[in-house]
């Protein structure tokens, strides 16, 4: 055995010592190897074997065998088995690949630089086997995490996990049966009265999951009564379309007779919504809103398997820029395009209080919010927003010539458009309330 690797076996126990003590600093998980010495010696013996096991093959460039791999996959299952959180275990696997590389410069430095040859092979074994051990680590923790988790959760991991960007999402993908996919529509669908615990949701949870089987997550919101739901749809890059299967599903789901009714926050009637074209995971929507029964938006956006977290990122604003409404069908899913004025307007706040005195000037109604929402999303038609208020057309005409009455503008003008369709999305999204 030569210089370099003599010196990183005499430093073997202390290097393996330094690395739990990293655990129990940097990891709030891992705390408990302070207070329980059986924890805290089988780490300390894995983390000396794995070092004495390096040292052993990195000089003639051996393999892990299987039963190498098969003791470090009983420690990643040992973790899962614990508890362990997806974050602490990635935590931990970068913390034991850090130490190891500044072990091995360390172990360099002090043999004055050491034979280069030497460095070129225990770094050359160590990023194939370090790879390999990773991975036997992963399976270990997934497998101990499928006897553990409920199917709903693991599902809940793989959502999370895809939208991290965390490798395990692999390994997680094969354990719930969901094949990955390349490219997908992240759909945030906010609900922001939902009490935590909720059985109504749990179940509808549940149904989605097993139903559409996409990855699906909730996230409650922090001190509140609401939350979102997350769901990733396999969809086509730059298409917009779903695969063919769930494309199929989809087009039965909006074939079916589920005439939807937004509803304004608060009270007033039941507008009809017009037929849209077959939105991306439209299924999925429709079943959460019928289940659920409660306010929601929804915003949707894509990317790339490896971009999720930036789609994710899109999908929430739109969300929370899109009108609120309670649906007994359909849900139809915001897109960028649908909402950028609203968007643009949450970031210029004069912009965004001069809408709100507009709304406020509507406010001795009859119901012009409403009656102007059900006249936009009719494309400005009479009888078609007549029949989906239920009333009749010239009761329209008269809500319509009040409402420019109120703001002195024609909701039928371009000017009308722009400034009165910018003002019902705001106000129905909840923004100013």
């Amino acid at each position: 055995m030569g210089s370099l690797f003599a010196e990183l076996a005499r430093q073997a126990s202390a290097n393996a010592r330094r690395e739990v003590e990293t655990y129990v600093r940097e990891i709030p998980e891992l705390g408990s190897l302070d207070v329980s010495s059986r924890a805290r010696d089988e780490t300390l013996e894995y983390a000396v074997w794995f070092r004495r096991r390096t040292l052993e093959l990195a000089p003639d460039n051996g393999v892990l065998t299987d039963a190498d791999l098969g003791y470090i996959a009983s420690m990643g299952e040992a973790r899962a088995g614990a508890g362990m959180s997806l974050d602490s275990r990635q935590r931990v696997l970068r913390v034991h690949t850090e130490l190891m590389l500044r072990e091995i410069n360390e172990a360099t430095e002090a043999q004055r630089g050491g034979d280069v040859d030497e460095l070129m092979r225990i770094m050359s074994w160590f990023a194939p086997q370090g790879e390999r051990g990773i991975g036997a680590y992963r399976q270990g923790f997934v497998t101990a995490m499928r006897r553990r988790l409920p199917y709903v959760e693991q599902v809940a991991l793989l959502a999370r996990s895809l939208l991290a960007g965390d490798p395990i999402a692999a390994e997680l993908a094969l354990l719930t049966g969901l094949e990955a996919a390349e490219y997908y529509e992240v759909t945030v669908i906010l609900v922001p009265d939902c009490p935590v615990g909720d059985r109504d949701l749990e179940s509808a949870i549940e149904t989605l999951v097993r139903s559409h089987r996409v990855p699906v997550t909730w996230c409650p919101e922090r001190g509140g009564r609401g939350g979102e739901l997350i769901a990733l749809v396999p969809g086509v890059a730059g298409s917009g379309q779903v695969p063919a299967a769930a494309a199929a599903a989809a087009a039965t789901a909006a074939t079916a007779d589920l005439p939807a009714a937004p509803h304004a926050a608060g009270s007033g009637p039941i507008v009809s919504v017009p037929a849209v074209s077959v939105p991306t995971g439209s299924g999925l929507l429709r079943d959460f809103a019928q289940a659920l029964g409660r306010l929601c938006a929804v915003g949707t956006a894509g990317a790339s398997a490896a971009e999720l977290a930036g789609a994710l990122d899109r999908a929430r604003r739109i969300s929370r820029a899109a009108p609120l409404r309670r649906t007994s069908g359909r849900l139809r899913a915001h897109t960028l395009a649908d909402v950028f004025v609203e968007l643009a307007v949450t970031e210029v706040p004069f912009v965004d209080d001069w809408l709100r005195s507009v709304a406020r000037s509507l406010e001795p109604g009859p119901d012009l919010l409403l009656t102007l929402d059900a006249y936009y999303l009719h494309d400005m038609n009479r009888g078609a927003t007549a029949e989906a208020l239920n009333i009749h057309p010239r009761t329209l005409d008269y809500r319509l010539r009040r409402a420019r009455e109120l703001t002195d503008i024609d909701p039928g003008s371009t000017r009308g458009v722009r400034i009165l369709s910018a003002v019902v999305t705001r106000s129905l999204s909840g923004a100013w309330r």
